[in-house]
């Protein structure tokens, strides 16, 4: 077995209102720190986020080189250190031609939501995939209210949802990539 080769992608667009009309939603501070420092812990080499707004492209420059250069970076070098892999992207294909490049293959994506799919396997079944190295991984996680149809039609794999112990089910991503996280890649 070998370490797996994979990374991460916050999609902001395209995914679904409350309203199941396509949308782009806002970039969140938290967002980006947590979900840094997250894929930092569990060994991802980059953390995309994925938004087509300018403006919202600029935000998410303008604090991750806040923690990362000048008075940020000597503050909290921890911060610094999960925020150096955050790429800020117009599309799930610019990701995917990023990844491809950096890697030099296709990587397989896999989609997350809260409603099962023909495509679901476990986490369990997508560690083991994982650890065989041979594939490397683009992990999409969506906000608003999901990502669309076309998003999960194109992914290789979808992960089974996160259930709760009753109907509610709607995490916040900053969680659902925790709880994902750690049942992928943590030493048990």
């Amino acid at each position: 077995m070998t370490k797996p080769i994979f990374s991460v992608a916050l999609v902001h667009y395209p995914v679904y209102n409350k309203h199941r009309e396509v949308v782009t939603t806002a970039v969140t501070n938290l967002d980006i720190h947590d979900i840094a420092r997250c894929s930092r812990t569990f060994g991802a080499d980059r953390y995309y986020i994925v938004t087509p707004v300018e403006e919202q492209q600029k935000l998410v420059q303008k604090i991750t080189l806040h923690w990362q250069s000048g008075w940020g970076a000597t503050y909290n070098p921890k911060r610094k250190a999960a925020l150096d892999i955050v790429s800020i992207v117009p599309s799930v294909i610019s990701a995917l031609e990023d990844m491809e490049a950096r890697v030099g293959h296709k990587p397989r994506i896999v989609v997350t939501g809260a409603a099962t799919h023909n495509k679901s396997v476990t986490s369990v079944e997508l560690a083991e995939l994982m650890r065989e190295g041979d594939q490397s991984f683009l992990l999409l996680f969506g906000t608003g209210w999901g990502m669309t149809e076309e998003l999960f039609d194109s992914a290789d794999y979808v992960l089974e949802p996160i259930k709760g112990v009753g109907e509610y089910n709607h995490l916040s991503v900053r969680s659902a990539v925790s709880i994902y996280m750690d049942r992928l890649f943590s030493r048990r």
